[in-house]
């Protein structure tokens, strides 16, 4: 293992020092779960902006959503569905489930009166 200083303020130092007391445990062991604990909390972002060009399509999206170009809801189901069943038509298998009609929302029918 290497050795790395860090530089803290002594009133955290202080205060960690006497948690790490409290359990019975040294510093240097706290310090080593909280950045393991650290790492983990950020590991899927990391994984996804290791996806190249992603991080510049999530923010040329934010950047269209907040100019007001952004789909509505009703309009990107019935897009997604298309494309469900376009699938279907050609003979591959369905990665989902086409929503049936509940009735309910955008997609009501004449008979739901």
């Amino acid at each position: 293992m290497e050795t790395a200083t860090i530089r803290i303020p002594e009133k955290k130092k202080n205060l960690l020092k006497a948690a790490a007391s409290l359990e019975n445990r040294k510093m240097n062991d706290v310090v080593i779960e909280l950045i393991d604990e650290y790492i983990e909390r950020r590991k899927e972002t990391m994984e996804l902006l290791a996806i190249p060009g992603l991080l510049r399509t999530v923010r040329a999206a934010s950047r269209e959503f907040h100019a007001g170009k952004g789909v509505p809801l009703k309009d990107a189901e019935a897009f997604l569905d298309r494309r469900i069943l376009k699938g279907l038509s050609k003979g591959s298998r369905p990665v989902g489930k086409a929503r049936t009609n509940t009735n309910t929302g955008p997609h009501k029918t004449a008979r739901s009166t």
